[in-house]
């Protein structure tokens, strides 16, 4: 499958102008997958619901410090129409997504068709990214703390069910939020396949047919987590500027 997709796991990109946001590094390597100067980005904050902060963030670090060229798909602020909708993904060399709420965020596309413009950004060769919520979305399922969102005391985690653009359950926040693990470790017991959980700071690359792991922050990394024959099975898989075959980890 066609496909160039960088999932972070976390990482506060909202900071104080005079300081640089923790996942740079992974930021940085977005833009090279570009391979062109000042590339279009289209920031999708769909499940922050377009909040204007997150929006102005973004901004300062592919603009300001990155040297993109940023537009913004806003759906609840100021809804575009369809064809400019569409314009505005076709457009763009990187589309990264943002964190919040994935389930309504997942909803939302698939009402108003943004799932089928995505497909056809990931077959012309556009660079797929996005952190939380915005790495849920291009696997076949994430491991999500949206009910929270209705509830802040809610710490349950659902499946939710995104683009299937690799097959992986995607767990983000991994090393960050104490729930995460014990919820995954129930979760995939009545899912077949495979996990990924990433650190805050970590990041799946999906290449086509290859992988690897990036970093921004020293001794963050994946983990891959599965049951076999009742046992539970976490391995660590370090970063590495190397790819390796998929197959290897979805196998």
């Amino acid at each position: 499958m066609k496909r160039n997709i960088i999932a972070i796991g976390g990482g506060k990109i909202m900071v104080p102008a005079n300081r640089e946001p923790q996942t740079s590094l992974i930021d940085q390597s977005i833009v090279q997958q570009a391979k062109r100067k000042s590339p279009r980005v289209l920031f999708i904050p769909t499940a922050s619901e377009d909040n204007r902060d997150y929006c102005d963030a973004f901004r300062n670090q592919y603009e300001g410090r990155l040297g993109c060229s940023v537009q913004e798909l806003l759906l609840y602020r100021d809804r575009p129409s369809n064809r400019k909708m569409q314009m505005l993904i076709a457009q763009s060399d990187i589309i990264y997504v943002g964190g919040g709420n994935t389930l309504r965020m997942m909803k939302l596309w698939r009402k108003l068709g943004v799932d089928k413009c995505l497909d056809k950004a990931r077959k012309r060769g556009a660079v797929l990214s996005g952190l939380s919520a915005g790495a849920i979305c291009w696997f076949r399922q994430g491991n999500s703390d949206s009910r929270k969102f209705k509830d802040e005391t809610n710490k349950t985690l659902i499946k939710v069910t995104g683009l299937n653009y690799a097959d992986l359950l995607m767990c983000p926040h991994y090393d960050v939020e104490k729930h995460r693990q014990p919820a995954l470790k129930a979760m995939m017991k009545t899912t077949q396949g495979i996990a990924v959980g990433l650190d805050n700071c970590a990041a799946l690359h999906i290449k086509d047919d290859k992988y690897r792991i990036l970093s921004s922050k020293k001794n963050k990394k994946a983990y891959l987590v599965y049951w076999q024959r009742g046992e539970y099975v976490k391995q660590a898989i370090m970063p590495s500027e190397k790819f390796k075959p998929l197959i290897q980890l979805i196998q």
